[in-house]
């Protein structure tokens, strides 16, 4: 039995797939990493530790599926944390710092000195000046004492995660990544699809640092049987929320998905034509059905699943997440309840980072059903906003939702998005869909699926269809952003002299 060998390489952890032709998971091992915060703000992560995890994870991967199922890996798809940079040793293949994680924010003052380049910024790499991104995080270390001087010799390789592990797959024959990893650097021509000078010049990053960029659908290398104990080509890699959207069959114009977690992530396919930005929208590059790079766009909900958290946590209402469905379900409507859940400011498309936490419409009748349905709700009302711009923006048609994430288990609150959006929502059987479009890439590649919806049709979906609550949600959704300009005007009203 053939199959594919898939790397999820995350923030805090590897998980490692074997995928079956038929979408089975024939192995699976995962191991942690550890988190290194060594000032306020500032996060690392060790990246042999990184390294040598992985490859613990795809052995034992391997090996169960090669035990219980005689199966035999025909190629390595590689998906990652997006935005990590590690820098490191040609020579040794030593990193020479702690990779910076994309959560890391020691390089902000760097940023704002760089205001008057943001519109040329936005312009090349269709992302905002933030150290989110790759590039102020490379040129921190290139300033660390005797750095600059390494890289101008050429002792010195960078690159976000997949290029560290492909590097060290291939053993430092291959210096590589994929477009849609490149296009978070901020170091990347969004047009072009290369790397810019001007931006290299501008951030202090020779240009012979880069690895080279190739279609996430390519042979980037073979890995080495001294490394992983087996040589294999790796032959699709894509950045998480890209994998994603590859794995849920997003790779249609006017395709989107969304990850509800912590967070939500949104990712929609505007095809070959760059879309316009948007406000509070980020230009990113997906891929096609054969691994090659189109535009798509992107925007971050801050808080999703994490309300729920703080409804367990902090105010302690609610025993787990699951009670919230049957919560949900008591109530005919949410009697005017809303709440906004800016805990940490609001994100796409108000863009209000000074916006703190709102309940509105409460009565002596409120009760936990109330909250419970109301951070639901926020979700639903969250995800049609964003993506109400992105069709603006993108000027593509969009007639279904495909979902991702813990949350999705919540049977209430996927019929409420689709009566919110209108749309079908889709939920996928098979949940790790990060992990599987890296095995999708690959596969694809090497010729284990012949075209995209042969490798589609080993998923399976649960369909919610907008039904009777679509018109009680679409009137609720007006609640919503009434409650929105609320927030936003406690947190712009604020007098400026006010204690925090």
């Amino acid at each position: 039995m053939t199959c594919i060998l898939a790397i999820d390489q995350g923030t805090t952890g590897t998980t490692c797939l074997v995928v079956a032709h038929d979408g089975r998971v024939l192995g699976r091992a995962y191991r942690e990493i550890t988190q290194h915060y060594p000032v306020p703000g500032w996060v690392e992560h060790d990246a042999h530790e990184i390294l040598e995890r992985t490859l613990d994870a795809a052995r034992e991967a391997l090996a169960y599926a090669k035990q219980q199922s005689h199966a035999t890996p025909v190629a390595i798809g590689i998906t990652n944390q997006r935005e990590t940079i590690v820098l490191w040793d040609r020579a040794t293949g030593r990193a020479v710092h702690r990779a910076i994680v994309w959560q890391d924010r020691r390089t902000a003052p760097r940023c704002l000195e760089l205001a008057p380049h943001a519109d040329m910024i936005a312009r090349r790499t269709g992302l905002v000046t933030d150290p989110y991104f790759s590039a102020t995080k490379l040129e921190w270390l290139l300033d660390q004492p005797g750095m600059r001087a390494r890289a101008d010799r050429g002792e010195l390789a960078a690159g976000t995660i997949d290029a560290w592990l492909i590097w060290h797959l291939t053993g430092g024959r291959v210096h590589a990544t994929d477009h849609t990893n490149a296009s978070r650097t901020m170091l990347y021509d969004i047009d072009a699809r290369d790397w810019h000078d001007e931006l290299c010049m501008l951030f202090h990053v020779p240009r012979a640092l880069l690895p080279a960029v190739h279609n996430s659908g390519s042979v980037f290398g073979e890995s080495q049987v001294d490394v992983l104990g087996v040589s294999l080509p790796i032959a699709g890699v894509a950045g998480d929320q890209q994998a994603a959207l590859f794995g849920q069959g997003g790779w249609n114009v006017g395709d989107g998905k969304n990850t509800y977690g912590t967070g939500a992530f949104l990712l929609l396919n505007t095809g070959q034509k760059r879309p316009s930005q948007g406000e509070g929208l980020l230009t990113t590059v997906a891929c096609d059905e054969h691994g090659a790079p189109v535009y798509a766009l992107e925007a971050s909900i801050f808080i999703a699943g994490a309300a729920v958290q703080w409804l367990r946590d902090a105010l302690q209402i609610i025993a787990s997440a699951q009670e919230t469905q049957t919560l949900a379900q008591s109530l005919a409507t949410n009697d005017g309840v809303y709440f906004v859940p800016a805990l940490t400011g609001l994100g796409a498309p108000d863009w209000e980072p000074n916006a703190r936490g709102t309940i509105v419409g409460l009565t002596r009748g409120t009760t936990r059903a109330h909250f419970a349905r109301a951070a639901l709700e926020a979700m639903c009302y969250g995800t049609y906003d964003v993506l109400d711009d992105m069709r603006r923006a993108g000027n593509v048609p969009f007639d279904r939702l495909r979902v991702d994430g813990g949350a999705t288990a919540n049977d209430w609150l996927m019929q409420y998005q689709a009566d919110v959006l209108g749309v079908p929502v889709e939920r996928p059987a098979m949940i790790e869909t990060t992990a599987l479009g890296a095995a999708g890439l690959a596969g694809l590649t090497v010729g284990l699926w012949r075209n995209g919806p042969e490798f589609a049709a080993s998923q399976r979906f649960t369909r919610f269809e907008p039904g009777t609550g679509r018109h009680v949600a679409s009137a609720a959704h007006a609640g919503w952003r009434r409650a929105v300009r609320a927030t936003l005007g406690w947190a712009r009203d604020a007098d400026s002299t006010a204690s925090p």
